[in-house]
């Protein structure tokens, strides 16, 4: 990718604003598309942007734009938007992408009604070939944005795109590692947010580390099993795509599905533990999307099911906790 590469990220919240900020650190031009007016006035007025990285300032070389037509023209485009929207924003940004541009997915999650991975949903929404991959890893946004070091995956099913876009991106402190599983990544990164639910109303009901180590254990087999079963590889959910970001979404209440469970299990309805905030917490979109996709492949996902028992079938905390703990003993292999 050339010194002056012009990067598009599409959306405007915090994961989009540091990645379009992580470009500019990697030599690139970039462009912020966001729907939000505000995000657009206050990045191009030099004010950061409060509404979805309150504090973190960013480098007066981003430019930001409401006008998807405008800004389309680019050498490589990341979409950043949540995942029950990136059909809708994919199909706005089909007629104006210049044909055979890259599209990098940067959301986590599965579509709700459909089961469709990101890059199934992007193949239908955009123009027929254009090339896909895959960005996930443990992150949060706003250590990205400040250039505190971080690692993630760069997949695709062609692995010199992936590695262009690796190289594209990639700084001393923001290190993307290329692999050809997207599939597996795809995964990892929705399902850890499901389980990020579960990890945090076992900290609301103050159940102990030992638990939450089992329930990451736990729901790392639950992942794999469904990524195999899809065609991914088990080693792509032992990387950064799957483990690495597992614990990470598991194990900070920085992470937004993660305090969503806490206040769960501490006792809040959920319209109340999403009342205020400003970002998607992707896994309470997802849990269903996952459960039924498991079912329909035959794959046992047990704390992935009892999440969405609770956030989408009224099922009490505490007895459904109960009831994964009565499960009867089994091999761990299996």
């Amino acid at each position: 990718m050339t010194p002056g590469a012009r990067v598009l990220a599409v959306g405007g919240g915090a994961w989009g604003t540091a990645l379009a900020m992580q470009a500019i650190r990697a030599g690139r031009r970039a462009v912020l598309w966001a729907r939000e007016a505000e995000v657009v006035a206050a990045v191009n007025e030099g004010r950061g942007n409060p509404v979805f990285l309150p504090g973190v300032p960013l480098d007066p070389a981003l430019a930001a734009t409401a006008d998807l037509a405008a800004a389309a023209d680019a050498d490589l485009v990341l979409l950043v938007v949540p995942a029950q929207f990136l059909r809708r924003v994919a199909a706005d940004l089909a007629p104006h992408l210049r044909p055979g541009t890259p599209v990098v997915l940067c959301a986590k999650g599965i579509e709700t009604g459909t089961g469709r991975l990101m890059t199934e949903v992007a193949a239908e929404a955009l123009p027929a070939g254009t090339p896909l991959a895959v960005l996930s890893g443990p992150t949060f946004a706003a250590e990205v944005a400040r250039g505190l070091p971080t690692a993630v995956t760069v997949a695709a099913a062609n692995p010199a795109l992936a590695a262009w876009i690796a190289g594209g991106l990639g700084t001393p402190s923001f290190r993307p590692y290329s692999g050809d599983d997207p599939v597996g990544a795809e995964v990892g990164g929705a399902v850890k947010n499901v389980l990020a639910i579960a990890c945090g109303i076992v900290d609301g009901l103050a159940l102990g580390d030992n638990a939450r180590a089992a329930l990451i254990t736990r729901g790392l087999a639950e992942m794999t099993r469904l990524a195999v079963r899809l065609g991914g590889r088990a080693e792509t959910l032992m990387g950064l795509s799957g483990l690495g970001d597992l614990v990470l979404t598991c194990s900070s209440r920085q992470s937004r599905n993660m305090s969503v469970g806490i206040a769960l299990g501490s006792g809040l309805k959920l319209a109340d533990a999403l009342a205020g905030k400003a970002s998607v917490a992707e896994g309470v979109a997802s849990a269903a999307a996952v459960v039924a996709l498991a079912a329909r492949v035959g794959v046992e996902m047990p704390i992935c099911a009892a999440v969405d028992a609770v956030l989408n079938r009224g099922a009490a905390v505490d007895a459904t906790v109960a009831a994964l703990l009565a499960r009867p003993p089994r091999a761990e292999a299996g």
